[in-house]
């Protein structure tokens, strides 16, 4: 044994502790959520396909957000979903072309428009989604109830910690 220098004991051949990046968990992390990612993407655009045969996946996450939240503004939108005026403004145009989305005037501003999903819009959101949260619920069944509520949980908890 020989002193580490901070007059500590340190044992001869002994590898050095894994700073924080390389720790089996945090490669273990990034390993499981790649993959996930991927699969994520993959079926985004299977969604949105079904949703609209000329939907653009990108566009899916706007359908959901309208679906859960409600009308909103393009640029509260273009902010939750990490893009430019330029390129909502895009999406939105495409989206209303399908028949999916709608603008009306937002009363508590008269020069602005909130964005809206069309009766067509919603009903073809919500049959996407329902039948997405049965596959889950079919490749999750062999799973404790629990633990997809500690999954959701820990999910949750994630996607709050990338806000930072």
């Amino acid at each position: 044994m020989h002193e580490d220098g901070n007059g500590g004991e340190e044992r001869a051949g002994s590898p050095e502790p894994a700073s924080g990046v390389e720790q089996p968990a945090f490669l273990a992390l990034e390993r499981e959520l790649t993959v996930l990612l991927r699969r994520a993407r993959a079926s985004q655009g299977e969604m949105a396909r079904e949703v609209h045969p000329d939907l653009e996946p990108s566009a899916y996450g706007l359908l959901v957000r309208l679906e859960e939240c409600g009308r909103q503004r393009a640029t509260e939108l273009a902010s939750y979903i990490g893009v430019g005026k330029a390129t909502m403004s895009r999406q939105l145009r495409a989206l209303e072309e399908l028949g999916l989305v709608g603008r009306e005037p937002d009363p508590a501003d008269g020069r602005a428009w909130l964005v809206t999903l069309t009766e067509e819009g919603r009903r073809r959101v919500s049959r996407v989604r329902e039948a997405r949260r049965a596959r889950y619920a079919g490749r999750l069944a062999d799973w404790n109830p629990t633990e997809v509520d500690e999954l959701a949980r820990l999910l949750h908890r994630l996607n709050r910690g990338m806000e930072k």
